[in-house]
């Protein structure tokens, strides 16, 4: 018989789960030492989970992604995440029109966020890579829902290489919700990967991005832009994110346009480069 969620819990806090599985959605799942069967718990269960033990990266649900490939037998990937609400068709047309001559065929992946309800917009269900309570600075972040996109994401890293990619030739990208998932998964990321493209976003949970970030991609180059007159990432969260990777050692090119929460074409000129620059 499997444990209810109260006995679940409390055989957690007391270290005798070891978790085994992040569902697409925001739940997750535990392997009970006790039973050796598993145990489904709500959210609730994830702001917990760093009392558990490490995960087994092969039993992560994978994304459903849409992907474009600028030649055949691709040497490079960029992995783009979209913004909230948005879905993997959101930057599909950008890549005709970076027109890249890194000499090399590259293979552009965009994953679909799992549905979820977002607190900032009312609790209305949509494409989220966790929940938002609002953009205030001291607002609670959901560290449960960003950890289990990052395992996500992290699979989809492996898949590029499991088809012949090498780890410094993938450049993590993403735009608003989708940057900070972006930043916060390459910089913890245990191999060296090619770069960031963190788009009108911020370095989410940044005191766990501190105390987690990778030794291989401390040297990572990221490319940081955003509008001066964003109404929805405000200019100062990029602004504060940047100083802060400064800090931590991080080569940030940095760029900001006369623009709202969007994407311009002198923008996606300086992608260009950026991106011939690290995979070519």
């Amino acid at each position: 018989m499997l444990p209810n969620v109260a006995t679940a819990l409390k055989m957690i806090l007391e270290d005798r789960c070891q978790q085994v599985l992040v569902f697409e959605y925001f739940g997750c799942c535990f392997r009970c030492q006790v039973t050796r069967k598993l145990c489904g718990l709500s959210m609730a269960c994830g702001k917990l989970r760093a009392r558990c033990m490490d995960r087994e990266p092969g039993a992560v649900t994978e994304l459903q992604t849409v992907e474009i490939e600028t030649g055949s037998a691709p040497e490079a990937s960029v992995i783009w995440m979209h913004g909230l609400g948005a879905d993997a068709h959101d930057f599909e047309p950008v890549v005709p029109m970076l027109r890249l001559d890194s000499g090399r065929a590259v293979r552009f992946v965009f994953p679909n966020a799992p549905s979820r309800p977002v607190t900032v917009n009312g609790g209305m269900q949509m494409r989220a890579w966790y929940d938002l309570v609002s953009m205030d600075r001291d607002a609670p972040e959901d560290e449960a829902g960003i950890r289990a996109s990052a395992v996500s994401i992290e699979a989809l890293i492996r898949r590029e290489q499991e088809r012949g990619v090498a780890a410094d030739r993938i450049v993590m990208a993403g735009f608003s919700m989708g940057g900070a998932m972006a930043l916060f998964t390459a910089l913890r990321y245990p191999e060296k990967l090619a770069g960031i493209l963190a788009l009108s976003t911020y370095v989410p949970i940044a005191p766990v991005v501190e105390d987690e970030a990778s030794a291989a991609n401390l040297g990572l180059p990221v490319f940081m832009a955003h509008g001066q007159i964003d109404d929805v990432v405000p200019f100062n969260f990029a602004r504060n994110s940047r100083k802060r990777l400064h800090q931590m050692g991080y080569d940030v090119e940095w760029h900001e346009y006369p623009m709202a929460h969007s994407v311009i074409p002198e923008e996606l000129q300086h992608i260009k480069v950026f991106l011939e620059r690290v995979i070519g």
